[in-house]
């Protein structure tokens, strides 16, 4: 079975699909792997390095569509780069199918198979497959770094002859991956953190972590799925903004994380809360890619906004694509293996992991997120 990697092209993405430690193990289990050139290089992994993996090196894109069976990307592919990959070819990448029509039709009209790294269920044996995760930890760690280093001020307190130095205060919204490693990490550096998040059972988690919980009774508007909220009420948002807009105007840092799939990202800050907050204050807007949490973020933009820096990086575990890419590539090669026998696809159609990540199958859709119904 021959994978291939093609270079990234999505605007700021310096990670990729396989590393060169991942090629020499899946070349030893008896696939062969073909490598676009410089594919690895805004990761620092060099042609050489996949060369010496055992990888072969290819310039020619359109051969790394053409000619693999299996095409291993991080981003989705465009329309474009489907109608190049060979009838009954397999795609494995993220590709938010809900939301991404023109993508499951050029999967439909060119035949082939393709599985979706975001819709990986989240069970205890998918864990190991699980790139949302690992992605979002990064992510939630570098959103404390970033917001470090922007604000004007250190984060732990300190006492010197000249006087005390109080601990910056960080708010984050959210307590799932990104938010529980972003309490972590801001606590390491000193900081006082409060966390808001919707699902009472964060509460422990938080606490465990050194963070003070503040808390918002949920109702009936909060829809839960695998873990992921699935739906809110506008009348619950305004609830929940009332609730901790007093610790946002507290605040030197808010961190907002919150995302529904398949959806737009709820509004958490409004303006004015912004401009509630003291002059130098730094917000950091995990969620702008699907919208934003925050009134005024800018996508892949910092803009200051009532004297508060937001920052709007939409791709942030890009940021860190040494580890973002060797992360993602076990969790490719471990969906890879699980789907895989002896060098073919079982296509164990009933079987969870393969059933919840399938989304169309020999150009037909599927999965039930993007199933057409049958007209009457």
């Amino acid at each position: 079975m021959k994978l291939s990697v093609p270079k990234e092209t999505k605007f700021k993405e310096n990670r990729v699909s396989l590393t060169p430690d991942v090629v020499k193990d899946l070349v030893k289990k008896g696939f062969e792997v073909i490598v676009e050139s410089g594919a690895g290089l805004k990761s620092f992994f060099s042609d050489e390095a996949y060369n010496a993996a055992g990888a072969q090196i290819i310039s020619d894109q359109s051969k790394i569509y053409s000619e693999a069976d299996v095409v291993m990307k991080i981003n989705a592919p465009s329309t474009e780069e489907i109608s190049k990959m060979k009838k009954d070819g397999i795609l494995i990448s993220f590709m938010w199918a809900a939301t991404n029509p023109d993508l499951v039709d050029a999967c439909e009209k060119s035949g082939i198979s393709a599985f979706s790294m975001d819709a990986v269920p989240r069970i205890s044996r998918a864990q190991k497959m699980d790139a949302l995760s690992s992605q979002a930890n990064l992510a939630g760690y570098k959103a404390v770094i970033m917001a470090a280093d922007t604000i004007g001020k250190i984060f732990p307190m300190m006492t010197t002859a000249a006087g005390t130095i109080r601990p910056t205060k960080v708010v984050i919204f959210g307590a799932g991956v990104a938010g529980l490693q972003a309490i972590a990490t801001a606590k390491r550096l000193g900081a006082v953190v409060e966390v808001s998040d919707i699902r009472p059972e964060t509460k422990e988690q938080v606490e465990s972590l050194g963070g003070k919980f503040i808390v918002v009774k949920g109702d009936a508007s909060v829809k839960m799925e695998g873990g992921y909220v699935k739906g809110v009420s506008d009348e619950f948002l305004k609830l929940q903004q009332e609730l901790v807009a007093k610790h946002v105007k507290e605040a030197d840092i808010v961190i907002t994380t919150a995302l529904i799939p398949g959806k737009k990202a709820p509004l958490l800050v409004t303006e004015e809360m912004v401009k509630s907050m003291r002059f130098g204050s730094v917000i950091v807007d995990m969620a702008v890619e699907q919208g934003g949490n925050v009134v005024g973020s800018e996508l892949n933009q910092n803009v200051q906004k009532h004297g508060v820096t937001i920052i709007g990086e939409g791709n942030i575990p890009s940021l860190l694509p040494m580890n973002a890419s060797d992360l993602y590539a076990k969790n490719i090669q471990t969906l890879l293996l699980h789907l895989t026998d002896k060098g073919a696809f079982k296509w164990e159609m009933d079987e969870e992991i393969t059933k919840g990540s399938l989304i169309t199958h020999k150009g037909e859709a599927v999965h039930p997120s993007v199933k057409k119904t049958e007209k009457v």
